[in-house]
């Protein structure tokens, strides 16, 4: 199978699963969320591997959706439709992404996100559908677009971290490091960046030593749990409220700002602190 944004790869029982744009940071477009699903059910469905690795190709993880293309471009109106908007289909292309990365947890396999760099807005809502994550220390990982127009779709935050750390997450956008992302249980572990190969080969290889049926049914009985919790529940109105922030005021305003003054600028604005929204400069 031929890739556009992926890279695949099987050796010692593991599949690599790498994130390949690495020209734009391995920012999501419109191919990458269905390639990575469709390698993901490869992996699966071979006898030959017992565990998924999945990393970024170049210098980050995943810096989010690619906001050049979508919020500085984005002529289509596919993510920030025309007034008045269809909620209904604003979902229907969300979900689909959602459900796509939502199978690196559904997989019968385990899977490890190995993040460096950056794993930011929607490359978090991917690292996090991971069953565990390894960073490296100077590692950044967050969701800034809940600033203003976003909503993480796969709403695995609460669930990974309990209702106060994932509200300290959301309610500021901030990034965090390696060592504060295991400090409060969003990471496995972080090691330094010229150690994190080593380290998450050597795990992924502990586990592929397992039988494939011992780690599929560990696997099924720990995502039972988080099932009853309303996971599924969570990634609706997650999803749902995604289209929202964008078709907000406010995230109309962010679009016609991006449009104005490049993403960059505008990322700039929405990291800042300052107040966002209309009347803004």
């Amino acid at each position: 199978m031929s890739w556009n944004t992926i890279a695949y790869a099987v050796s010692e029982r593991v599949a690599t699963i790498t994130l390949n744009r690495p020209d734009r940071m391995n920012a999501i477009n419109d191919d990458l969320p269905r390639e990575l699903a469709e390698a993901v059910r490869r992996a699966d469905d071979d006898d030959d591997v017992h565990a998924i690795i999945l990393q970024g190709a170049g210098r980050a993880f995943c810096a989010g959706y690619d906001l050049k293309e979508y919020a500085e471009g984005d002529r289509q109106n596919v993510y920030t439709q025309s007034m008045p908007w269809d909620p209904m289909i604003d979902y229907r292309l969300m979900k689909a992404n959602t459900d796509a990365f939502s199978t690196l947890w559904r997989c019968y396999k385990p899977t490890i996100a190995k993040v460096h760099g950056f794993a930011v807005a929607g490359g978090s809502d991917i690292a996090l559908c991971c069953d565990l994550i390894v960073m490296a220390d100077d590692a950044r990982i967050g969701y800034p677009p809940t600033r203003v127009w976003g909503c993480p779709s796969t709403g695995m935050w609460v669930h990974r971290l309990g209702a106060q750390q994932a509200k300290r997450m959301l309610f500021t956008g901030d990034l965090i490091d390696g060592p504060e992302a295991v400090r409060i249980g969003l990471a496995l572990e972080s090691v330094p960046v010229d150690q994190l190969d080593e380290r998450v080969t050597a795990l992924a290889a502990r586990m592929s030593g397992v039988p494939k049926n011992q780690l599929m049914m560990q696997k099924l009985m720990i995502n039972q749990a988080i099932d009853a919790q309303g996971m599924q529940n969570t990634q609706m109105v997650a999803t749902l409220f995604d289209g929202i922030t964008r078709h907000s005021p406010e995230g109309l305003w962010f679009k016609e700002l991006s449009e104005r003054v490049g993403f960059k600028e505008a990322v700039r604005k929405r990291d800042s602190g300052e107040p966002l929204g209309p009347g803004s400069n």
